[in-house]
């Protein structure tokens, strides 16, 4: 079975990795890795490293990346993405496409599927983000595919909503627990050899991203959320970048600016999926409106923050504090956090075997 895979970033490669392993180790399956988004990005960590690092070789680097952070620039990177991928698919034959998530890069790869009449299986379909454009593309990329691999039974009924049908359409739970169950942890005197970083010390993970709906509340977001940062002690704050969204580049300059100015602040390009997890188990709290903050959370069951409305519309969780960006609300969710008891249980994104699921899927499909 000829599978083409894409991956645009550090997070959806790190998602993925636990069903990598399984299908560039079975015979069945001939993988291509296609490797596009920040992933060829120097600024962004060149984490297509990190694919090569797992050993895995990509098939394909294709260089997608926006001028810019302004609408215009989003809008022309996914006219290039449409392009430059439209001549893989003309030269190369493939049996099936995997796609995970929701980024308008994703968007614009799976799109130029469509005229070549390729299915295409995507992950995770079914999910909200009210505050990001990111609902727009993952509901596209929902209609355009074949497969439908979800991570909660209510996300499965939502795809089927979508396409008012329920062919096709699998609950298998989400990657990111195999990775957890699967993956041995760095312990904090490990992380610290490697990123040196003394996860000992309180610390608060924060990744705050763009919200791209309203993008011109943005500067004053991070406003707030500097300013609560400012006034706030005791803690370690460890800061991984924003995506390349629309004004990513004006809110990574801001966040790195307070690094500058901070004594208990640290700024991480990419820990890659190990080093984040490990950070994740070991720190107090998360901070920010992430993706992981709904789903790799609930494994630690530890307490996040989730800050405006990216997210919203996602299954809330009873270790997530919900949050306005503003600075006093802010700090007074920390202090919240502080004192939440730990929540024990939570498993809605079912046990560990998603990788498993997805590949007899893939067999019975090709048989």
């Amino acid at each position: 079975m000829k599978i083409a895979l894409l991956t645009s970033s550090r997070a959806d490669f790190g998602i993925y990795l636990p069903l990598l392993k399984i299908l560039k180790d079975d015979p069945f399956f001939k993988l291509s890795i296609i490797a596009f988004g920040t992933h060829l990005s120097l600024k962004h960590g060149e984490t297509i490293n990190e694919i090569i690092n797992n050993g895995l070789v990509p098939s394909f680097t294709i260089d997608t990346l926006p001028d810019g952070d302004s609408p215009a620039a989003i809008a022309s990177s996914m006219g290039k993405t449409i392009i430059n991928f439209s001549k893989i698919w003309e030269n190369n034959f493939f049996d099936i496409i995997i796609a995970l998530g929701d980024r308008y890069e994703m968007f614009a790869a799976c799109s130029s599927v469509v005229p070549f009449g390729i299915p295409i299986a995507h992950l995770y379909g079914g999910e909200t983000t009210l505050g990001a454009i990111d609902d727009v593309f993952r509901n596209s990329i929902t209609q355009m595919s074949t497969y439908h691999f979800t991570s909660t039974e209510k996300y499965k009924n939502r795809v089927i909503a979508l396409k008012d049908s329920d062919k096709n359409v699998y609950n298998i739970g989400a990657l990111s627990i195999d990775n957890l169950k699967s993956l041995k942890l760095l312990s904090i005197s490990e992380f610290k050899t490697r990123f040196n970083i003394d996860l000992s010390i309180p610390s608060i993970l924060i990744t705050f991203h763009p919200e791209t709906v309203a993008f011109e509340k943005n500067k004053e977001y991070i406003h707030q959320l500097v300013g609560a940062l400012k006034e706030i002690s005791g803690f370690q704050f460890i800061i991984t970048m924003p995506n390349l969204d629309t004004q990513g580049n004006m809110i990574r300059q801001y966040l790195l600016d307070f690094v500058v100015e901070s004594k208990n602040a640290v700024a991480v390009e990419s820990f890659g999926a190990l080093g984040y997890l490990s950070c994740m188990k070991y720190c107090s709290m998360m901070l920010g409106n992430t993706s992981s903050g709904f789903t790799e959370a609930t494994y630690f069951s530890k307490p996040v923050i989730n800050l405006g409305e990216r997210q919203k519309g996602r299954l809330l969780t009873p270790n997530i504090i919900n949050c306005k960006i503003i600075k006093k609300d802010i700090i007074a969710s920390i202090e919240k956090a502080l004192y939440q008891p730990t929540i024990e249980g939570i498993d809605i994104y079912g046990e560990g075997n998603a990788a498993i699921k997805i590949i007899e899927i893939l067999v019975k499909i090709i048989n």
